[in-house]
């Protein structure tokens, strides 16, 4: 058997009672003190989430906005430095190679923050559709250089705030800072306002030798306002709420960003023929052959991965993700349906092992929060 993958922060799980689990490969706490209690915390308080199995791969040279304007369907051209976005790699058939993050530190220098599971993935990836020397454009696989930290909640700003001069009001959403000292932490951060909770947030990139300090320091500056710790279990039911894509489930080699309803990252009027961009631009021009949705249950059952949807005898699609959501106290799935399924108010049914239980089509996101 393969040893687990453990972050340079695993040595303090145990201080907090963490349950741990093999997720890719990597072995990392499902929780703390509850998945419902932890997801609750985060909503109204905030929570630390040790994020560090993420992917960090830099792309750097006078030909690197060239190049990820080929591999990416956003367009980074847009992009100045200390500024981050959303965006896809695809296959030529416009399934998904991976959904991350662009951060343009400079001119000529990018990090991209991509997921643990497709990390190598996309280092190869990246590393195959290369076409340019070394000299003009360089890939870097720095994933084990770093600690990533998430910091998500409404009184995230405010703990944070108490550990750095850095203003963090001036760093909107979608921006960064790269050189944030935080106080008795050697080694200085890359500190974004990003996450993938729905909440307002940030998260925090440091070299790995500060990566525990940096954790504790921020436990500490936030345990009178209620911070805890927080686990891959609540980091789900937080994501699936705000309806933030997971790969291998809304997002897949066979689902493409189109039908997962992320058109806004797909900017297919660039000049730049990306890879899978003539798929994708027929997929928003005539509308893809099936689209994401929400639905509520109706009765009593939770859509799970996997299980199919059927519109009376026809089955017209299958669910992504669902779980009883803990802040609406609903039975909530995401489901990959056929086009003429996708109006709100619509009646489907899903296939929860013996039955067909009713299940409706409504709004999405499932949950926004006020600002």
């Amino acid at each position: 058997m393969t040893e687990l993958r453990k972050t340079p922060l695993f040595p303090e799980y145990e201080k907090f009672g963490a349950k741990t689990i093999d997720f890719g490969g990597w072995d990392l706490p499902v929780q703390f003190t509850g998945i419902k209690h932890e997801h609750e915390i985060t909503r109204t308080k905030a929570g630390l989430f040790d994020v560090s199995h993420m992917g960090e791969i830099t792309v750097k040279g006078p030909k690197s906005l060239e190049f990820l304007q080929k591999l990416t369907t956003n367009d980074v051209s847009k992009l100045t430095p200390k500024r981050a976005h959303y965006t896809f790699m695809c296959y030529e058939d416009g399934g998904t190679v991976d959904d991350f993050l662009i951060y343009m530190m400079q001119e000529n220098d990018y990090l991209l923050v991509v997921n643990a599971a497709n990390a190598t993935k996309d280092f190869e990836w990246l590393t195959k559709n290369n076409d340019y020397s070394k000299e003009d454009v360089t890939i870097t696989n720095v994933s084990d250089d770093y600690v990533q930290l998430a910091l998500q909640g409404p009184l995230a700003e405010e703990i944070l705030q108490t550990i750095t001069e850095t203003n963090l009001k001036d760093i909107k959403f979608f921006r960064f800072e790269d050189k944030v000292e935080f106080s008795s932490i050697t080694a200085p951060a890359i500190v974004s306002r990003t996450g993938y909770t729905g909440e307002d947030g940030f998260e925090i990139y440091i070299d790995k030798s500060s990566g525990r300090d940096l954790w504790n320091k921020v436990l500490e500056a936030g345990k009178e306002k209620g911070l805890e710790p927080i686990g891959l279990g609540a980091r789900d039911t937080l994501r699936f709420e705000a309806n933030l894509a997971l790969y291998g489930q809304e997002l897949s080699k066979d689902i493409t960003p189109i039908e997962a309803g992320m058109k806004f990252a797909v900017k297919v009027n660039k000049e730049i023929d990306f890879i899978g961009k003539e798929v994708l631009k027929q997929q928003v021009e005539n509308g893809p052959g099936r689209k994401l949705v929400g639905i509520e249950m109706i009765d009593k059952g939770i859509p799970r991965n996997g299980y199919a949807v059927y519109s009376g005898e026809e089955e017209v699609g299958y669910v992504t993700s669902g779980t009883q959501s803990p802040t609406l106290q609903k039975n909530l799935g995401l489901a990959l349906v056929k086009p003429e399924f996708t109006t709100e108010g619509t009646e489907l049914y899903v296939q929860v092992r013996k039955r067909e239980l009713k299940a409706v089509v409504v709004k999405r996101p499932f949950y926004k929060r006020e600002n």
